[in-house]
């Protein structure tokens, strides 16, 4: 029984380190993007590594089991979430100020018109993968092991929303960034569901990607690529 109560420490203590210091990089430090992403890149790999060698029970190889059957679920969920983002834009994007995120963007991290197209491939493609192994692999499903199901729900779902806050924290107002925060703590539930449903971070990951390509093409849109 100690044993499991250490291992949901370290789990929690580790996914805490990771979220601190990339809350840290993204609000306070603000490097260039390569940079911010080969730090992230780093901790949410090692952080799980490192606790897997603490307890040689846990094997991360388990979460990359791909099952069929799964395949069309997630891609209809996918579907689902590109078209609701993106038809969410065209419906109230009017009613927002959205012109300072490509100023944001470009001030803060470097990503301009002549880079985004490289940015948003990296972001639908490897950081969306990168995030549900951290969060989904490591923070929820071996966290599930070790606790209860209710406190790895919430905790996972909550660190997610709370880390992608701190990104996008001088975008909004305070109405809007209140309305991301509860979307992103949804999604992370769901996330959680669709492993748990599968036991791997498949599935979920295809629909973080959809959602992803969604917000990638209200960037195209923003900096005048399309």
């Amino acid at each position: 029984m100690r044993h499991v109560k250490n291992n949901a420490l370290f789990i929690i203590s580790f996914v805490f380190i990771g979220c601190l210091i990339m809350a840290w990089v993204d609000a306070i430090w603000v490097p260039n993007y390569a940079i911010k992403s080969g730090i992230k890149l780093g901790l949410f790999l090692i952080l799980p590594l490192v606790y897997a060698r603490m307890d040689k029970n846990t094997s991360f190889t388990r979460l990359f089991s791909y099952r069929k059957d799964s395949l069309l679920f997630s891609i209809l969920i996918g579907v689902g979430v590109y078209i609701f983002i993106v038809g969410a834009y065209f419906i109230f994007g009017s009613f927002f100020d959205l012109t300072s995120i490509t100023t944001s963007l470009e001030a803060s991290v470097g990503v301009s018109a002549t880079n985004f197209l490289f940015v948003a491939t990296y972001i639908s493609f490897i950081n969306s993968l990168l995030e549900e192994f951290f969060f989904r692999g490591f923070a929820f499903l071996s966290l599930k092991k070790v606790t209860n199901r209710p406190f790895a729900y919430l905790f996972s779902a909550g660190l997610f929303a709370i880390y992608h806050v701190f990104m996008v924290i001088n975008w909004f107002n305070f109405g809007l960034f209140l309305l991301l925060l509860i979307s992103l703590f949804i999604a992370g539930l769901l996330f959680n569901w669709l492993n748990e449903r599968n036991e791997n971070i498949y599935t979920s990951w295809f629909v973080h990607m959809a959602g992803n390509f969604a917000i990638n093409t209200i960037g195209l849109i923003l900096f005048d690529i399309i």
